[in-house]
């Protein structure tokens, strides 16, 4: 597809309720800087103001209500967040939601429950005989006073817990049920991931189910999102997630985009969920993620022809949402593993500009990042390559991955797109990097240029169609028809 992602968050994004106005008076500016969607943050209630909104508290929250501290979210109040997205819909940006269905946290009352405690490591492994705890598992969300939803959460619609208020320490506790247990349908990391944090939703119960499905279809209702994004994928029983998809769009009326982090670089642990929800939702390239994050930190002896291997856009490319870093790779977070700044270019280079995948640029790229790490952003580096993406990256693609320290590939230009085509050449040698490459004998004579503006040089295209283009070392360039 052609469409091109915005994720409208950083982690450090501003904690002053503007977030929501900015994004009014941003989206037509947006959508001139070559972006058709943004992916917006998580839009209901935290358990604190300043949360990024992944320790969700009441889902039915959108800054609605006085509740833990604050009527706004993070990010603003739901009127805010309404208007928002009537201001992109008029300027046709389309709006993808984050929905935080694994856990809920910041509890409104203790319970006293029986618990098992199992290894960090693996979650199947019990390292103590069943005991009492006291967790923050009921949720009546008296601020809300029962509008939306009259449901209320306690200890039996959770399968785990990781703090014992009654001892005061951390740990992980599962809790004991009749039939009750981690869920069978999630990651196998440590055994089986269910748990990730907080107050583990247990979605094996069927009034869970069936007030989530309600939700998803309220939030349907409300908000009226193009997609939303499932966090915490992997954590999440993909039975339920296959019937949320069915169920929402089914309510909904419409086609409605699901997108999911399923945080596992492995191939066939993403295609083992992708299967599991009957390929009704498209996933992160985690895994190329990696490969980014590694070439960036071996430069020279990387081998860039082993650069997409094992990624989800080589193997499952309709199903491939690609990006170079996200909230939670970026430095100090959970999963840091931010792209080195000498290979953002060309790792940008390599979503934006390729035929396959769903590229999503990062804010903190873009605009930059705050809080205790500052980075500075990439815009016009980044700029530059959606303006090509839209002008000349068009029509079938050929590669030149032929060489560890410099690779290549053609597009050949759109029948309905005048003077598109490019060839992009990246080296992540000591020294400039070339490639011969064959753009067809129909351009013969033509002269192109680096349309980056990385190098100066004009390339005469011989009369069998080939050019020779260059990139400087640890660079990336993108050469197209020179326009007069």
């Amino acid at each position: 597809m052609d469409l091109t992602i915005m994720q409208y968050f950083e982690w450090h994004s501003p904690d002053d309720g503007e977030h929501w106005n900015h994004l009014s008076k941003e989206a037509a500016k947006i959508k001139g800087q070559g972006f058709d969607a943004v992916w917006l943050p998580p839009p209901t209630k935290a358990d604190h103001p300043s949360n990024p909104g992944y320790a969700a508290y009441d889902v039915y929250d959108l800054g609605e209500f006085d509740q833990k501290g604050s009527v706004r979210t993070k990010y603003g109040t739901k009127e805010q967040l309404q208007n928002a997205i009537n201001a992109c819909r008029e300027t046709g940006l389309l709006v993808y939601l984050d929905l935080v269905m694994n856990h809920k946290a910041g509890g409104d009352e203790k319970e006293t429950f029986k618990v098992v405690e199992v290894k960090e490591d693996d979650r199947e492994e019990e390292i103590r005989e069943p005991f009492d705890i006291e967790g923050y598992t009921y949720f009546d969300f008296p601020g809300r006073q029962g509008k939306h939803s009259d449901f209320k959460w306690n200890f039996n619609l959770f399968t785990g817990v990781d703090y014992d208020a009654k001892e005061e320490r951390n740990g992980i506790f599962r809790i004991m049920g009749e039939d009750k247990d981690w869920s069978d349908n999630v990651d196998a990391e440590h055994g089986n991931y269910d748990y990730l944090m907080y107050a583990d939703i247990n979605y094996a119960h069927p009034e869970v189910q069936e007030e989530m499905i309600r939700w998803g279809k309220w939030l349907s209702d409300e908000l009226d999102a193009d997609g939303y994004r499932i966090d915490a994928a992997k954590h999440i029983d993909s039975n339920f997630i296959k019937r949320f998809i069915d169920e929402v769009a089914e309510h909904a009326g419409r086609d409605i985009y699901f997108f999911g982090e399923y945080w596992n670089p492995s191939l066939e642990a993403n295609e083992d969920f992708l299967d599991d929800v009957s390929f009704d939702i498209d996933v992160f390239d985690v895994r190329l993620h990696y490969n980014f994050y590694t070439a960036g930190l071996e430069k020279e002896t990387y081998n860039l022809t082993q650069i997409f291997d094992g990624s989800m856009v080589a193997e499952n490319p309709s199903n491939a949402v690609t990006f170079v870093d996200n909230h939670d790779t970026q430095p100090g977070e959970s999963l840091e593993s931010f792209v080195a700044d000498w290979f953002k270019q060309p790792a940008y280079s390599l979503i934006l500009l390729r035929q396959d995948g769903y590229p999503c640029v990062f804010y903190g790229d873009y605009h930059g990042i705050s809080g205790d790490h500052k980075v500075d952003g990439k815009r016009d580096e980044i700029d530059v390559l959606l303006d090509i993406r839209k002008k000349l990256a068009h029509g079938n693609q050929k590669d030149y991955f032929d060489h560890p320290d410099t690779i290549g590939w053609i597009r050949f230009g759109g029948e309905h797109t005048t003077g598109s085509g490019c060839a992009v050449v990246i080296s992540n040698g000591l020294e400039e990097g070339f490639k011969k490459m064959h753009v067809g004998e129909i351009r013969t004579g033509e002269k192109w240029v680096d349309h980056t503006g990385n190098r100066a040089d004009e390339i005469t295209i011989d009369e069998e169609g080939n050019g020779v283009f260059y990139a400087d070392s640890q660079s990336v360039s993108v050469y197209g028809k020179k326009m007069d």
